[in-house]
């Protein structure tokens, strides 16, 4: 192992605080799905079904968002053993924005109706999505399938969040589509080798 340089950083050490963040706020998602519904007597399936299901489904949704860029990031790190500076505090801006994903998700999954809310969470979508896509390219720097993968979510994104300033309701079915990224990398892997 060689040996490192004042400035740079071992990103196995940035891959364990990662972990821990992405754990914490995955969880926290769930954290206030049992405080929903206030019920005078014992509720029936169509009481839970009425208080629950619009918050299962944003609770869904930041769920397997979150853990899409977990994937992402792991990915991401197991490609740069050593960093700098800068890439070090771009990866903790990017963590910040997934220790945040609990409040907005919170917002969204209570008023997720409001324009303004909606308009928030795609905002915040986007700019995990951003920062995403500018980590992949300070390790690739070059248009290679692994960055129009991270590009094809912030595509989503932004249209998603212009969808929700005038219909909230629709934009989660538009935000269900970052997950093309998903089977860009799929596809382009498959095509080109595990070496590639």
């Amino acid at each position: 192992m060689t040996e490192l340089k004042p400035d740079q950083f071992e990103m196995r050490r940035l891959e364990s605080l990662s972990n821990t963040i992405f754990g914490v706020a995955m969880t926290l998602l769930a954290y206030d799905l049992p405080k929903a519904g206030v019920f005078t007597s014992a509720p029936g399936w169509s009481d839970l079904a009425r208080v629950y299901s619009g918050k299962l489904a944003g609770f869904a949704l930041s769920f397997i968002i979150a853990g899409v860029f977990w994937i992402s990031h792991h990915r991401r790190l197991a490609r740069q053993p050593v960093g700098g500076r800068g890439v070090v505090i771009l990866n903790l801006f990017f963590l910040l924005s997934i220790v945040l994903l609990p409040v907005t998700n919170g917002l969204y999954t209570n008023y997720g109706m409001s324009n303004a809310v909606a308009v928030l969470y795609g905002l915040h979508l986007t700019a995990i999505a951003g920062l995403n896509a500018w980590l992949w390219w300070t390790i690739l720097g070059s248009w290679r399938h692994e960055i129009m993968a991270s590009l094809f979510p912030l595509l989503v994104f932004v249209p998603g969040t212009i969808v929700a300033a005038f219909a909230p309701q629709v934009a989660p079915f538009v935000w269900f589509i970052a997950f093309g990224g998903l089977l860009i990398q799929r596809f382009y892997g498959a095509r080109t080798g595990p070496g590639a």
